[in-house]
């Protein structure tokens, strides 16, 4: 058994981007990472541009000016001014070649045709230099780059409509137990309605995971062996729940050693999530969860999200976390680190009642858990605790 630290940086090192790429539409990229560098295909701003609504000058040393046009932005024609003279001007405008200097309009004394400037002006005031934010042929984003709302908008405005980011991982969802019925079939004596498949599937899909197929398996060797195997096979992560402990009807330990699937580390001193597995063969990194619905929504939090990131190309991601002042006492019963559900409100946090990992009710309540190390016994109210931020 390790301890959480350890079992997170295990599955830093060892879960690395997958190096597949997909095309996709800059629009429907958000929350990808890019695959590989994005060159500028123009210039940003493509011209000389107004900063602001004023007047674009032909310095002298007078401060009087003569006003002999205007350029509004998305005009195309170039007035060719004279030492002394000024055009009308709009934010976004392109700047005429002959201007060297934009001051704002508050600035000025307008009398006919003509203008007094009330400041000085330097020269290149006020007037966006061609290619400013970035020049033609230059990297305008980088491989790595997370593609934010922001760089959407970046994207488009140097007219780029398509780009290469790392495809996101498949995954198969395992899902194993008799005593499981789908909701909506008759619920007879000894039988659970299945609800981890569906929290998982709704979890994978809020946070962008669409490639996602879902299996339900008998506690049945040949069966389990047979199902995890070509899951395996066929996807970049596979994730089970329920098999892994070491009861007479726990199928997922023995398959897996069998297929094989190299252990990387089995057992976790937390609660919830104890008999956690983590292994890979080649590479398709496998998850074996407790069967506990609190459990695998704990451990998927904490451990499979920032793999799938990382599979994804989103190497640096770590799961939010914060300090906050609790509002309640726990003490904790064991040497076990533990994640508690929590409500984080007000900068101030909850540890909710009902902290079995056999219930949900609690968790469907929460919107953060608190995180008590394996050293730390206990929590009293105005204490400063670490709060992880769930994603969803």
């Amino acid at each position: 058994m390790i301890p959480v630290i350890e079992a997170v940086k295990i599955i830093d090192k060892q879960v690395a981007p997958l190096e597949e790429s997909e095309q996709k539409s800059v629009l429907d990229s958000r929350g990808q990472i890019l695959f590989e560098d994005v060159f500028a295909p123009i210039n940003m701003p493509p011209f000389r541009q107004s900063a602001m609504d004023g007047y674009a000058l032909s310095l002298h040393d007078d401060t009087f000016y003569k006003v002999i046009d205007e350029v509004q932005a998305g005009d195309g024609h170039h007035p060719i001014l004279k030492t002394g003279e000024a055009v009308r001007i709009f934010t976004g405008a392109p700047v005429p070649d002959t201007a060297n200097a934009v001051i704002m309009q508050e600035k000025v004394t307008v009398a006919n045709n003509k203008i007094i400037l009330r400041q000085t002006v330097s020269t290149g005031e006020n007037i966006r230099p061609m290619g400013e934010q970035v020049k033609k042929d230059n990297i305008a984003l980088t491989k790595g780059t997370k593609i934010t709302a922001a760089a959407v908008g970046y994207l488009t405005s140097l007219g780029i409509t398509k780009i290469n980011v790392y495809k996101k991982p498949s995954i198969g969802v395992i899902v194993t137990g008799n005593e499981l019925v789908a909701a909506g079939s008759p619920l007879t004596y000894g039988r659970i309605f299945e609800s981890n498949s569906e929290m998982l599937l709704s979890a994978l899909r809020g946070l962008g995971y669409t490639d996602v197929t879902v299996q339900l398996v008998r506690d049945d060797y040949a069966e389990t062996f047979s199902v995890l195997e070509k899951a395996i096979d066929q996807h970049d992560l596979v994730l089970i729940t329920g098999g892994i402990s070491v009861g007479d009807y726990d199928y997922v330990g023995k398959a897996l050693q069998e297929i094989p699937v190299e252990q990387l580390f089995y057992k976790v001193n937390q609660k919830p999530g104890k008999p956690l597995f983590f292994g890979k063969k080649k590479n398709t990194n496998v998850f074996a969860l407790p069967g506990n619905p609190a459990a695998v929504l704990s451990c998927f939090y904490i451990y499979v999200y920032p793999a799938l990131q990382r599979l994804s190309g989103d190497i640096g991601y770590k799961i939010p976390r914060i300090k906050a002042k609790s509002k309640s006492d726990f003490t904790k019963k064991g040497n076990r680190a533990q994640f508690l559900k929590a409500e984080l409100k007000d900068g101030e946090v909850t540890i909710l009642e009902g902290q079995s990992s056999a219930m949900l009710q609690t968790f469907a309540l929460a919107n953060a858990m608190v995180y008590i190390p394996e050293e730390k016994d206990e929590v009293l109210i105005g204490e400063l605790v670490e709060v992880i931020l769930m994603p969803i």
